[in-house]
């Protein structure tokens, strides 16, 4: 480069430098200046080598991110500075250590998790994207705008990515599409959204996002001429009212307008809702609701609204923190047209997110404040993040998109939830000590079963009690990760103190048959009764399944000679390993398939195609000449017989015998005592893994009947139930019935 270019060069830096400051939406303090002004020459000085791809000087790059920070997001000197120094510990010498010690602590645990994230190695699997948005999301811990300054990163690596190749550009932008575009949504930084969406079709599918470039362009004056109509009708209402407003006709963002026509299977001319129209007002903060609807009355008065598209996010706002009306009326020509009403305030908020929602709050300029909780909306997803991390980013994305209702505890507090919850769901959000505790659910003052879909306005009470336990079919009522994940901490914990008794029990009854429990033992048994660990076989003897008769006769077979030969195959077959014997989890030993809705048990044969083995997601495919077969669900031919033959699919899936669950109902007379019902109840309680589902006691002359219907795991469990009613004095007969 020439001596003038570079001198241009470092003109234009200088430039930009001069605008960063004066777009901070922050209030900037001399401190504030002399931190950016020192973050900036380190900056340049440790990139001073550095060019991009493009062939321009490397610093623009950190400058451009550091300004979207400023102003788009909105967030203080702390960030800025950040966002200058975010690639110098990658790319240069300079360290963390030095940055700390130049400028502060805080500063330098931002920069070290901006780099954190840029180390993680991307490739092109949806695994192991996923397992780098889950590490990017966990550097939330440290601190949230370390996120934030990484949104502004890539939302510029977005904007200049032209002279990338071809291959790369379409991994970036799916990466921005699956991860990016979703999290600026959930920070309610809906600009910074529309963009990387916007880019993101247009590096992903770019004939499809010219085309309706194109088309946009050719439609603006004829949509600029039809929205100044609606303006000058609702300009002279609003004048004569003396309100003080903007109207601003909004373009639909080129990725909405996709997604519509793709939803609806529709040309770019019938998309009709490709624009919107925004009155944004000035008021005080007391008259803020009044004022937007009087502008509600005013735009109705003049075009007849659709009731049922009308949204009110100033009576209830969304959890990213946005305010505003939204109405849709029949404009002229017959076309719905959306309205949106927000005051300055709101239209800020909108813009920039939570930055702008805390600094009217708090009323004070300070970024450290409302970013506490900030970080915590996005901690609470965070809260149970081990597992399989594809699981973890789709249960994530699930809480980030779904649409919110609005429900009321009690006291008339309002809380919410995504559109699907249940009122269980509702117990784990107030805390969950209370889901964990919830005996039932009242919404609006009837008892509904924990699985009852909430909708918004509903009043829900929860009902605890102390001696209530999460059951597996838990996970079926609820819909939320944050109840999810909670209910499998418990049965996981109930299952391993099951094994823990268990493991004493069988003990016990291994030193009657004259047999030490010790490592070949369980090895023995664990093979012996096909298992695959040492805590299946303790669950399976607390639970009951494996009785004594089935000991009894592995004690006889151990005694016999052919127990030699049994021996030697286990040294032979692989054996289980102590540490995996004593592995802490229990494997789900899958052993049962059922079909359909009420999981019936069902003649089946298993596919060649795809050979599915217990545990597989599968579904039932019914064939004309050979009963229903066994597909897995990501099995070659699963698209083609689903989209060909949708009416012969039938749902299946996998069960543990051993943990399944069942009904049963006994028929119980006897001479009616005093406290018999009493010594009744406390015999079926006292027994363990049995559950009450109803009871109906009625004693007439001295007489007693009684119906107890109670869920057990299985047969031998039921048996032990029946001898120990029989023991209580006074009763006569216990039998089962069955209801046909």
């Amino acid at each position: 480069m020439t001596e003038i270019d570079i001198e241009l060069e470092n003109k234009a830096i200088a430039k930009e430098y001069k605008e960063l400051l004066r777009i901070s939406y922050q209030t900037l303090s001399e401190d504030d200046k002399k931190l950016i002004r020192k973050a900036f020459d380190v900056a340049v000085d440790a990139h001073k080598d550095q060019r991009r791809k493009s062939g321009e000087a490397y610093i623009f790059h950190p400058i451009a991110v550091a300004k979207i920070v400023a102003s788009e997001i909105g967030l203080g000197a702390t960030s800025i500075a950040s966002a200058l120094l975010h690639d110098v510990v990658e790319d240069t010498d300079i360290t963390v250590e030095d940055i700390k010690r130049m400028f502060n602590p805080k500063i330098a645990q931002i920069v070290e998790g901006l780099t954190k994230i840029a180390q993680v190695k991307t490739d092109q699997e949806i695994s192991m994207q996923a397992e780098n948005f889950r590490k990017m999301l966990l550097t939330l811990n440290d601190d949230v705008r370390v996120i934030l300054i990484k949104l502004a990163d890539r939302l510029h690596n977005m904007q200049t990515m032209d002279s990338m190749a071809e291959y790369k550009q379409a991994k970036i932008a799916s990466e921005t599409l699956y991860i990016y575009a979703p999290l600026a949504h959930r920070l309610g930084l809906y600009n910074i959204k529309n963009q990387l969406e916007d880019l993101g079709l247009k590096y992903t599918e770019p004939s499809v996002y010219n085309d309706i470039v194109g088309k946009m362009k050719e439609t603006k004056e004829e949509q600029d001429a039809y929205i100044k109509s609606i303006s000058d009708v609702l300009k002279s209402s609003m004048d004569s009212e003396g309100i003080e407003y903007t109207i601003k006709g909004r373009p639909k963002s080129v990725y909405s307008i996709r997604r519509k026509m793709m939803a609806q299977g529709v040309t770019f001319d019938e998309v009709y809702d490709k624009f919107a129209l925004r009155i944004i007002y000035k008021s005080n903060t007391h008259d803020e609701k009044f004022l937007a609807w009087k502008i509600y009355s005013i735009v109705t008065d003049h075009y007849r609204p659709s009731p049922s598209r009308l949204r009110d996010w100033i009576s209830s706002p969304k959890s990213t923190g946005y305010e505003a009306l939204h109405i849709t009326v029949m404009g002229p020509k017959g076309r719905w047209v959306e309205i949106q009403v927000r005051s300055e305030r709101m239209d800020e908020v909108a813009e920039k997110g939570y930055a702008a929602h805390y600094k009217y709050k708090q009323g004070s300029n300070n970024e450290e404040h409302g970013l506490e909780t900030w970080l915590n909306l996005l901690k609470e997803a965070l809260e149970n993040s081990s597992g399989d991390a594809v699981d973890f980013v789709e249960d994530f994305k699930l809480n980030l998109y779904s649409k919110e209702i609005y429900v009321f505890t009690p006291k008339g507090e309002i809380k919410s939830l995504p559109k699907g919850a249940t009122s269980l769901d509702f117990a784990f959000s107030i805390h969950s000590e209370i889901g964990i505790r919830t005996r039932g659910t009242r919404v609006n003052g009837k008892l509904v079963p924990l699985n009852h879909v909430l909708n918004s306005g509903d009043q829900v009470e929860v009902i605890t009690s102390q001696n209530q336990k999460p059951n597996s079919h838990w996970l079926d009522y609820v819909t939320t990760a944050r109840a999810k994940n909670k209910i499998k901490n418990v049965l996981n914990e109930n299952t391993k103190k099951i094994a823990e008794d268990g493991k004493e029990l069988l003990t016990r009854k291994l030193r009657h048959l004259k047999i030490t429990l010790n490592e070949p033992t369980v090895n023995e048994l664990v093979s012996y009764f096909k298992l695959k660990t040492s805590l299946d076989l303790f669950y399976r003897i607390g639970i009951g399944t494996i009785d004594n008769q089935q000991l009894k006769d592995y004690a006889a077979l151990k005694s016999n000679t052919f127990m030699n030969f049994f021996k030697a195959k286990i040294k032979k077959s692989p054996s289980l390993p102590q540490e995996q014997i004593q592995k802490e989890e229990i494997s789900k030993n899958y052993d049962l398939l059922v079909f359909g809705k009420n999981e019936d048990k069902l003649d089946y044969k298993l596919a060649n195609c795809c050979n599915p083995i217990p545990g597989d997601d599968v579904f039932g495919f019914v064939t004309i000449n050979e009963g229903i077969k066994v597909h897995k669900r990501d099995c070659p031919n699963a698209i083609r017989l689903q989209s060909n033959y949708a009416y012969r699919i039938m749902p299946a899936k996998w069960i543990d015998s051993s943990q399944e669950e069942f009904k049963a109902t006994l028929k119980i007379t006897g001479m009616d005592s005093l406290g018999l019902t009493n010594e009744l109840t406390k015999v079926i309680s006292n027994n363990m893994h049995v559950n009450i589902q109803s009871i109906s006691l009625s004693g007439n002359a001295g007489i007693f009947n009684g119906q107890v219907t109670v869920v057990v795991k299985n047969n031998s469990l039921l048996k032990k139930l029946i001898e120990a009613i029989k023991k209580i004095d006074g009763i006569d007969k216990v039998t089962r019935i069955y209801n046909n």
